[in-house]
């Protein structure tokens, strides 16, 4: 029972987010002419539809384990044809942003929710329910936050560089294989030389969680 109630606590709020994440691209594209995600059903809230092995279970696993100080995670992305969208160069910035905007309304939703937790009789379920919301609001935050860097395949990448049409732009946006190389470096192999030295450098951990504890701090 001890372990069914962590995985709720502690997973389910990842997979929320993360769903809703690749949920909103698939919606917003949707909605500005695209429906590739539609026809291949990822519409839909079913996890098992954008469960991706190494984002959803085996970094988020890895972060804990390494017990980096925060976690985080992704879902199979979304298919979205931006040659379909109705301005592509205004639309991509839409598309791309939606993600976040969901996970910033689902932290800002659960804070709210936060407030009401004096209204439950029931200790033991205040405090579950406290730690749910606190992990709700704290990785939505943190997703939020991870893909907003301008690193690809992130979102950042392309609401910064997206609606500019030249050459160095397109190639920068599609360097998804060096991005992803990138954030493996950030996360765990430039922390790991340092601390060969014995020098505790995270950039990656400094700035989720110092972005996460100043937007828990103004929400709560």
């Amino acid at each position: 029972m001890n372990t069914f109630l962590s995985l709720i606590v502690n997973f389910l709020p990842l997979l929320i987010a993360i769903v809703a994440h690749e949920v909103a691209h698939g919606w917003a594209a949707y909605w500005r002419g695209d429906d590739t995600a539609k026809k291949q059903k990822r519409l839909s809230f079913n996890p098992l539809r954008h469960i991706d092995l190494l984002g959803t279970i085996v970094i988020p696993g890895l972060l804990l384990l390494a017990r980096s100080g925060f976690v985080i995670g992704w879902a199979k992305p979304v298919p979205v044809n931006y040659n379909r969208l109705k301005t592509p160069g205004k639309d991509i910035f839409i598309v791309s942003s939606a993600g976040i905007i969901a996970n910033l309304y689902l932290a800002l939703l659960s804070a709210l929710f936060f407030y009401l937790l004096p209204f439950i009789p029931s200790l033991p379920v205040q405090a579950f329910a406290g730690a749910f919301l606190l992990n709700m609001i704290t990785i939505n935050i943190i997703l939020a936050a991870f893909n907003l860097l301008p690193i690809p395949p992130l979102d950042g990448s392309k609401i910064f560089f997206g609606g500019i049409r030249r050459p160095w732009a397109v190639n920068y946006i599609n360097a998804e294989r060096e991005g992803f190389i990138a954030i493996v470096a950030l996360a765990f192999i430039i922390p790991a030389f340092f601390g060969f030295f014995g020098i505790n450098f995270h950039p990656l951990a400094w700035y989720l969680i110092n972005i996460t504890k100043a937007a828990v701090s103004l929400l709560l």
